[in-house]
């Protein structure tokens, strides 16, 4: 790939901030027709979660932790898990998958493996509203069966 020199890069940047320029100017203006601009993007929804040593799934502030999210939302999740009693031959302490509630069918792209420490997972959220729950699919210890978590996905607002 072919590099740009200096002179060149100031010239695109210069392009290219003119041109967003020119098209908020049009827009102002009524040039443009526009039904909502969008100045800053939303900030990013980070949920931490602690997978510990008690085969529990916890959020802080929370006694009985809840997930809120929104449906088809981009989600990262930042887990920290902690050895229990158990885990796999490949060292995995617990995990997570998302089940609907009302059938307990899997969510696609919902099924993560944890090992010991922190971990990051960005996903999307089911894009059908609903009640789901987690739940720990790696046998951590005798509590394992109690290691769940709701999920609330909400409609997109309109």
């Amino acid at each position: 790939m072919a590099q740009r020199n200096p002179s060149q890069s100031a010239r695109l940047h210069s392009i290219r901030f003119a041109a967003a320029a020119g098209f908020c100017i049009a827009v102002a203006m009524g040039a443009l027709p526009c039904s909502r601009i969008v100045l800053a993007q939303k900030p990013e929804h980070v949920i931490d979660i602690l997978a510990d040593h008690d085969s529990r799934y916890k959020i802080a502030g929370q006694d009985k932790p809840v997930i809120m999210l929104v449906a088809g939302e981009t989600v990262r999740l930042r887990i920290t898990a902690v050895k229990a009693k158990n885990h796999t031959r490949d060292g995995f302490v617990h995990g997570l998958t998302l089940l609907r509630a009302s059938d307990r069918a899997p969510v696609p792209g919902w099924d993560l493996l944890l090992k010991p420490g922190e971990q990051e997972f960005v996903l999307t959220a089911p894009a059908e509203p609903g009640e789901y729950l987690a739940v720990c699919t790696v046998i951590c210890s005798g509590n394992h069966e109690g290691m769940t978590m709701k999920v609330i996905v909400e409609p997109v607002a309109k």
